[in-house]
């Protein structure tokens, strides 16, 4: 029997140093997590309905903090500029500076530097949901924005008269939507604008952020906490049945 009671308190010990040590960890995780996603990223609620479906009124995002010159065509940006108004917005970048951009070809699709763009994103209730508009250049270190919901989005299309052919500056994006964070019915990442779109075009389109990852290490970190916070009063009472049956 005193073998048996030094060889449970043994375990029991080495037991409670796997717990310290996944609770230890956990906390690391979980909390490294968080201040990974805090650093990285923004929240902003979505003013108006002109990027339906892809994002809508309301709906609140997360945007990764990044330079204005890393954006590529297809991402969605949040920008700020007193031309456009005093609140953020949020539109799609469809043309960056030196792209000529024009709408439509004969199937409907907007064309960039000659070439149709698939944008399965893009709300289409009938075939003039684009709104045609001429050919347009766009001026260097600027971006050609248009919001996913064609028929009523205010953007670059409703600004071609003006000496920046409606375009933004690089300098005005204050981050990179990745995600939308609510409702919980909308949760999780936007999709990619898809392979027969911009991915097609010379300089491709952006990489996903590092969100998921940020998320996993939350998950993992919640999971390590609970399951070493849990093995205590297990193991206590597994000993303690083992105890009953031989007594």
């Amino acid at each position: 029997m005193a073998d048996g009671s030094r060889g449970e308190a043994g375990g029991s010990r080495l037991g409670h140093r796997i717990s310290s040590i996944a609770v230890a960890l956990g906390c690391v995780l979980f909390l490294g997590g968080f201040v990974w996603a805090a650093v990285l990223y923004q929240p902003y609620t979505v003013p108006t309905d002109s990027m339906d479906p892809t994002v809508k009124a309301g709906d609140r995002v997360l945007a990764e903090r990044v330079d204005g010159d890393e954006v590529r065509r297809g991402d969605v940006v949040v920008f700020q500029d007193s031309v456009w108004g005093s609140s953020p917005m949020i539109k799609r970048v469809i043309g960056v500076g030196g792209d000529k951009v024009a709408c439509c070809d004969a199937r409907g699709h907007l064309t960039v530097n000659g070439r149709p763009v698939e944008e399965p994103y893009v709300q289409r209730q009938d075939p003039q949901a684009q709104r045609e508009f001429s050919t347009t250049v766009v001026p260097g270190k600027k971006l050609f924005l248009l919001g996913d919901n064609r028929q009523d989005s205010l953007d670059s299309r409703t600004r071609l008269e003006d000496g920046d052919h409606g375009a933004v500056s690089r300098s005005a994006v204050t981050g990179r939507v990745d995600a939308v964070a609510w409702p919980l019915g909308s949760l999780g990442m936007l999709p990619e604008p898809g392979s027969e779109g911009f991915a097609a075009l010379p300089g491709g389109t952006s990489e996903p952020g590092p969100l998921p990852w940020a998320v996993a290490a939350i998950v993992a970190g919640a999971a390590l906490v609970l399951g070493g916070a849990a093995y205590g009063p297990l193991a206590r009472r597994a000993a303690l049945s083992a105890r009953t049956r031989q007594g």
